[in-house]
C-alpha cells in the first residue's frame, strides 16, 4: 500500500496514493460515518483547477485526489519520484470501493447520470457483486438545483442509509457537488466521471496497451469526438508545456486558489 501524501502540480494538490491506500481511507471514512470528498483527476479534471480559481480552491480542499490517468502519474514522478506504479483510475477505485463495501455491508448511492446507465449500472455491479446493497440512485437533472432542492437531495440520501456516495456529473459539476455536501452528509463522496457508464457496458475501454502508453484520451476522442475535441486539442498541450516548465523551474505554482463566493448547487 503507497500513501506518500499531496504534492503540487500545476497548482492542484494530487494525492500520491495507490488503489489499496484510496480504498481503505474511503472504507475507513465510511465505517466511521465521517464526511470525505475524493476525486479521480485525469488531465481535463486538473486544468479545470488551474483555469479556475475558485475551482481550484475546491480541489486542495478535498481530502483525497488520485491521480487517474497515465499523463497525471507520469508528472508526480517525473517532478517528485514518487514511485507511483499506475495510476488510479476513477472506474477501477469504484469497482474496488464496491467490492469492500459489499464485503463489510455499507451501502452504497449512485448519483448522476441517466435513468438507463444507472439501471445498467446497477445490474451490473450486482451481478458482479452478489452481496452489495445499493441502498439508492438518482439520476442526474443536468442543471444547477434551486436552493429548496438541496434539502431534498440531502434527506433523500441520508434516509437511504448509504455509507458511501459515488457522484457521476461530469467535471467539474461533480467536484463541486462532493465539496459542498460533503460536510452536510458526513459520509465519503466520490467523485468518478465516466465510471458510471463505462461499468454500465455503455462506453467501451481503451484497450490496455493504449492506456499504459497513455492513449486513453485518443480511444475516447475517437470515440465521442463532438464531444471531447476541444478538450484533447487545448487542454493536453497546454498541460503538457506547464508540467515541462514546472519541471524545468520557470514557473512556481501556488496552491492557494480563491475561495468560492457561492454555492453552485450542481444536480
Amino acid at each position: 500500500m503507497l500513501n506518500k501524501g499531496k504534492r503540487n502540480i500545476l497548482g492542484i494538490l494530487i494525492d500520491a496514493v495507490d488503489y489499496d491506500a484510496a480504498r481503505d481511507l474511503v472504507v475507513c471514512a465510511a465505517r466511521q460515518k465521517r464526511g470525505l470528498a475524493v476525486t479521480a483527476l485525469a488531465v481535463h479534471g486538473l486544468m479545470t483547477g488551474v483555469l479556475d480559481q475558485e475551482q481550484q480552491f475546491r480541489l486542495n480542499h478535498f481530502d483525497l485526489v488520485v491521480p487517474d490517468g497515465q499523463p497525471v502519474r507520469w508528472a508526480m514522478n517525473w517532478l517528485y519520484r514518487t514511485g507511483l506504479l499506475g495510476p488510479v483510475i476513477g472506474r477501477n477505485l469504484t469497482l474496488r470501493i464496491c467490492q469492500a463495501a459489499a464485503a463489510e455491508r455499507l451501502p452504497v448511492y449512485f448519483y448522476g447520470a441517466t435513468p438507463e446507465v444507472l439501471r445498467s449500472l446497477k445490474a451490473a455491479l450486482e451481478r458482479n457483486f452478489p452481496g452489495i446493497i445499493i441502498a439508492g440512485m438518482e439520476c442526474s437533472k443536468f442543471r444547477s438545483l434551486n436552493a429548496d432542492e438541496k434539502p431534498s437531495v440531502v434527506a433523500a440520501i441520508r434516509d437511504s442509509g448509504a455509507a458511501i456516495v459515488f457522484v457521476g456529473l461530469g467535471c467539474p459539476r461533480q467536484e463541486v457537488f462532493a465539496y459542498e455536501f460533503r460536510d452536510t452528509l458526513k459520509v465519503p463522496i466520490l467523485a468518478v466521471g465516466a465510471a458510471f457508464p463505462f461499468l454500465a457496458g455503455k462506453l467501451p475501454e481503451a484497450p490496455s496497451w493504449m492506456q499504459k502508453v497513455g492513449l486513453e484520451w485518443l480511444f475516447r476522442l475517437a470515440a465521442e469526438p463532438k464531444r471531447l475535441w476541444r478538450r484533447y486539442v487545448f487542454l493536453n498541450p497546454t498541460y503538457l508545456l506547464l508540467v515541462a516548465l514546472q519541471a524545468l523551474g520557470f514557473l512556481n505554482f501556488s496552491t492557494n486558489g480563491q475561495a468560492p463566493t457561492k454555492e453552485l448547487l450542481y444536480g
